[in-house]
């Protein structure tokens, strides 16, 4: 058995236009909703063995403050230049990779992308996977290479709002 929990970055401020897309920081709230989710996890119990995050300014802060909450070492985050923008066919690629002697991975990344990942391995149906939105998949193989389209079962998806008033 396999469990994975596909992560869309928190939200990103756009209060500076001069800085790159690929540079741009959370905002407060993406600030304030990374550790609240990983808090949710770590609630929950969620053992992440593997995490593995788009290079983005956005996307590696929100897999560190997740890291921190759920005590998983920061210097042991793997980026990845390629999930950056990349497709669900990449990210399906990437997660193909994973060693199989790590029964627990995180990836974090962006949208279209993880939305349409969701939607590719589990039967996801919502209409958008929100900023810090997770969906995590339990994948019924022995080895990453198994996994594709239609052969997840979702185990839960959470997402800030449903944790917070504003």
């Amino acid at each position: 058995m396999k469990r994975l929990l596909m992560v869309r970055h928190a939200k990103s401020s756009w209060d500076e236009a001069y800085v790159s897309d690929f540079e741009r920081p959370l905002n407060k709230r993406g600030r304030r909703d990374a550790p609240l989710m990983g808090a949710v996890l770590r609630n929950q119990q969620v053992d992440v063995q593997y995490l593995r995050s788009s290079p983005a300014v956005r996307a590696l802060t929100t897999a560190r403050l997740l890291a921190e909450e759920l005590s998983f070492p920061l210097a042991n985050i793997v980026t990845d230049d390629s999930m950056y923008g990349a497709s669900a066919l990449t990210l399906q690629s990437i997660i193909r990779a994973i060693p199989d002697s790590v029964a627990h991975a995180m990836i974090v990344g962006h949208n279209p992308g993880m939305h349409a990942l969701a939607e590719t391995l589990v039967d996801f149906r919502e209409v958008n996977l929100p900023t810090c939105g997770i969906v995590c998949a339990d994948f019924p193989v022995d080895s990453w290479a198994q996994v594709g389209k239609g052969t997840g079962r979702l185990a839960f998806y959470e997402y800030p709002k449903r944790h917070t008033r504003d």
